[in-house]
């Protein structure tokens, strides 16, 4: 697994990235030599905040955690992944194998007439519905944009205030 070690508002110390390689051996059985981690660790006035995302084949998963000291919160973080890939476990397995995600497809979306703040490109891979629930809820966004393999549309799910989810799917103007 290839590591990436950031430091925002601070320069992380050595002993913090060997730390941080060693608990990410922990997930790195569950993926392997192409996934890479992204490990950014942000400093505040109270307290310092630790945000791991792995990457595997188009796969995102992310966990943020804080803590007083960096190297409890890069703990508290690993935990988190962990307890995310177990839960999930069954379901990545199924996904993993068929392929979902080999072919996706970059999308940039710009609005001129408001202010920007900041852009994202994001592979649009298709998905079943439940397969795009399952991605938005270990990124632990409110939403998540796909590409629907039932019909090949781009869709959104999210999640609802009630605690169920809703989809999001476009229809010909006439």
């Amino acid at each position: 697994m290839k590591i990436t070690v950031i430091g925002r508002k601070c320069t992380p110390r050595d002993s913090f990235k060997e730390h941080a390689e060693k608990k990410l051996t922990k997930i790195d059985r569950f993926f392997g030599d192409e996934a890479s981690a992204k490990v950014t660790a942000t400093v505040e006035k109270t307290s310092q905040t630790v945000e791991i995302t792995v990457n595997n084949d188009g796969l995102i998963f992310r966990a943020q955690a804080k803590a007083e000291n960096m190297n409890e919160a890069l703990d508290n973080c690993v935990d988190l992944l962990i307890r995310q890939i177990r839960k999930n476990k069954t379901k990545l397995e199924k996904r993993l194998r068929s392929g979902a995600f080999d072919d996706y497809q970059g999308l940039e979306d710009e609005e001129p007439e408001f202010r920007l703040v900041r852009t994202k490109s994001i592979p649009i891979k298709p998905q079943s519905i439940d397969e795009a629930i399952l991605q938005m809820n270990m990124l632990g966004h409110q939403f998540y944009m796909f590409r629907n393999s039932a019909n090949d549309s781009v869709a959104v799910v999210y999640r609802r205030e009630d605690g169920g989810y809703g989809l999001i799917e476009p229809e010909e103007a006439e």
